[in-house]
């Protein structure tokens, strides 16, 4: 509960939408942005529980007890609360406990709109590199064919396998890309195969195994994925890392993008590089970003869009100096295999 004046003063200074909920949920105190944002008067709102607001209030409750009993932060995006017909709001809910209760921020949810802009620009990025690859992948079958050293032929033709991997997740960027080839597979499998791609690579990094040997089998697209944990490794390469964690573990309680709790995976990527510059820090999963000289921006933004196809999300934090990168995958992704 509030204890001071200051206390309320700090929250009314605030621009952002903020009220203080107590151990049973109730309201508080609410600043003047979180009132105005929800549609409801802060006089209206103190006494009462988040229920109040509708038609998402009950839902909101429950999450903010929830929040409590777990001790744990919590954010539920685009949820609409609606004051009066025709006065609907969509608004990003975050839960963060406190002693003897939480708070309650919000937030205008984000629009949608980048997403096109995302493909599009992934989609030329593709129609530019399939001659590439294929002059690349001829070249590897002719240094393959005029070589009688072992480890040369393996280079050759792990050059061709993965320029005729690339070749493939080009077509389904330029084609019918909501169809994903999704089967069960070993997802430390696809870790190895990371870590093998990295070794073949001119890059002094120290490459550390953290897996969790007992996550069952996986649901999805393989190449998607791959591509899209490559593209987390070469920006820690380019990022000047001395040394590269794979993580796996299995995420309890996670809640997808509809708001349903389903058991996922949580594949991470570690490094103790340059970290991501401030200047970027709200742009980092946009298109032709990027914080490294001669980088195309295109990796962050195309291991993203892979994680939502199959449901899931790539977050970034802060580690020492470096960053970790954290894929949440669902088990099983929307329409995928059974």
């Amino acid at each position: 509960m509030l204890r001071t004046n200051a206390d309320t003063e700090t929250l009314d200074a605030l621009a952002t939408g903020v009220a203080r909920l107590d151990g049973e949920g109730r309201v508080v105190h609410a600043n003047h942005a979180f009132a105005e944002l929800v549609g409801c008067g802060a006089s209206r709102l103190h006494g009462h529980t988040l229920a109040i607001l509708k038609p998402a209030g009950d839902h909101l409750h429950a999450q903010a007890a929830q929040v409590t009993a777990e001790d744990i932060s919590r954010t539920f995006r685009d949820v609409t609360v609606c004051a009066a017909p025709g006065h609907e709001a969509h608004l990003d809910f975050t839960f963060t406990p406190t002693t003897g209760g939480s708070l309650v921020e919000v937030h205008p949810a984000l629009p949608t709109a980048p997403t096109p802009r995302v493909s599009e620009s992934l989609r030329g990025f593709a129609h530019e590199i399939r001659n590439p690859l294929a002059a690349i992948s001829g070249a590897a079958q002719l240094l393959q064919q005029g070589t009688a050293d072992t480890r040369q032929r393996e280079l050759a033709q792990l050059i061709r396998d993965e320029s005729q991997r690339l070749a493939e997740l080009s077509e389904r960027l330029l084609g019918a890309r909501n169809q994903m080839a999704t089967r069960a597979i070993n997802v430390h499998a696809l870790l190895e195969r990371v870590a093998e791609l990295l070794a073949a690579e001119p890059a002094d990094v120290v490459l550390v195994r953290d897996y969790d040997p007992s996550l069952p089998a996986w649901h999805g697209d393989p190449d998607r994925l791959l591509q899209a944990l490559l593209n987390l490794v070469r920006n820690a390469v380019e990022a000047n890392a001395h040394r590269i964690v794979l993580r796996s573990r299995a995420e309890a309680g996670w809640r997808d993008r509809h708001d349903q709790r389903v058991p996922a995976l949580r594949l991470e990527v570690e490094d103790d590089g340059d970290g991501v510059p401030d200047a970027l820090a709200a742009t980092l999963f946009e298109p032709l970003v990027s914080g490294h000289a001669g980088g195309s921006g295109l990796g962050l933004s195309l291991a993203r869009e892979i994680a939502r196809e199959h449901g899931g999300e790539l977050a970034w934090q802060r580690r020492g100096r470096g960053t970790c990168f954290t894929l949440l995958l669902p088990r099983r992704p929307h329409g995928g295999a059974a």
